[in-house]
């Protein structure tokens, strides 16, 4: 649906260049919801304004549903983009024109019949709960509803993809959820393809399929989001889930402080952790498995979470008996296809 191409896009020249995103390359299925996330400055603004060409790349490719839009002209060009659409940080409405008239917009501009565009505009403000706003003004709406007023424009001219460069960052918690479920639900509705660009690891948990992680210009890590999140493997991912999970990363340092005065020194005792990934969180797979090697635990801390409404668990468990029947525990655990690590 979405290629990139050995995608570079550097400003400025000579000794004054600045390079913003350098050789990368990213593939975006049809019908997902793909997350990009990076530290301010990392190039994710420019990656995704780079997909509709609002930045034309210094060099490589940009396809769209088949579609080499670098290749284009300014005519072939403006039309393609009515298939992308795009909502952003702050909204960029119009203030001096209603909501209906915001929505409408991009309507107007391809002349599209009175009827017909009404049709549409109040078929989208009904899609995004705002039927009876249609005549205020921007001033007089909530941040979450002018985020919703500019995500009904966006998808007035029936695109393909829609693009949301950092939509909820200038929200509050509770707003940001409303909004990511109303993008989940128009994914699921449309089978829209949607990008998201972000800086907060939750954005991605809640409704994203697949991330990129993007550090200096570059990707350092992607993959279905609850490999990545479960497992990540570059610094950078790692830093971003001790930011959005500083609480459990708290209990989790003490157990383990709480672990070393009471593991055993004959080495009897092991500490690990065990992930838990679907429905496998809520079976009873390691009572089980403990009953048949007969090996003792204590749980030193654990949480339940969602990915993208897929449950998984993570526990701190101190095994307790021969090492043979630990190590034997351990692999059993592993076979039913659970993640275990050895911490200690």
């Amino acid at each position: 649906m979405i290629e990139l191409k050995g995608l570079t896009k550097t400003y400025g020249k000579g000794s004054k260049s600045t390079t913003a995103l350098s050789d990368l390359n990213l593939n975006i299925r049809k019908g997902e919801i793909f997350g990009v996330i990076g530290h301010s400055g990392a190039g994710k603004s420019t990656l995704i304004r780079c997909i509709n060409l609002l930045e034309r790349p210094t060099a490589g490719e940009v396809w769209v549903d088949g579609i080499n839009l670098t290749s284009l002209n300014k005519i072939d060009l403006q039309q393609q983009r009515r298939k992308i659409g795009m909502i952003f940080q702050h909204f960029n409405l119009l203030s001096s024109a209603t909501v209906y008239d915001n929505v409408a917009f991009p309507l107007k501009l391809v002349n599209t019949p009175k009827a017909a565009m009404d049709r549409k505009v109040k078929e989208m403000l009904a899609l995004v709960g705002l039927e009876d706003h249609s005549n205020k003004y921007p001033a007089q709406l909530s941040g979450g509803q002018k985020q919703r007023v500019g995500i009904a424009r966006a998808l007035a001219s029936d695109p393909n993809v829609l693009l949301c460069d950092e939509a909820t960052s200038a929200l509050d918690p509770q707003t940001t959820d409303s909004i990511l479920k109303l993008l989940l639900d128009i994914n699921e509705k449309y089978n829209l393809t949607i990008v998201l660009i972000t800086h907060e690891m939750h954005v991605i948990q809640n409704i994203c399929d697949q991330v990129a992680v993007i550090h200096q210009g570059g990707i350092v890590e992607q993959g279905p989001v609850t490999e990545v999140f479960l497992k990540p493997q570059h610094a950078i991912t790692r830093d971003f889930m001790m930011r959005d999970h500083e609480v459990g990363i708290a209990l989790e340092e003490t157990a383990l402080a709480s672990a070393d005065v009471s593991l055993q020194t004959d080495g009897s005792s092991k500490l690990v952790k065990i992930s838990f990934l679907g429905n496998k969180t809520y079976e009873a797979i390691l009572s089980r498995t403990v009953r048949k090697t007969g090996v003792d635990f204590a749980i030193l801390q654990g949480t339940i979470s969602t990915i993208k409404q897929v449950p998984y668990g993570q526990l701190t468990v101190r095994f307790e008996g021969q090492s043979d029947e630990i190590n034997l525990t351990i692999k059993e655990l592993m076979d039913q296809g659970l993640d275990v690590e050895v911490l200690r």
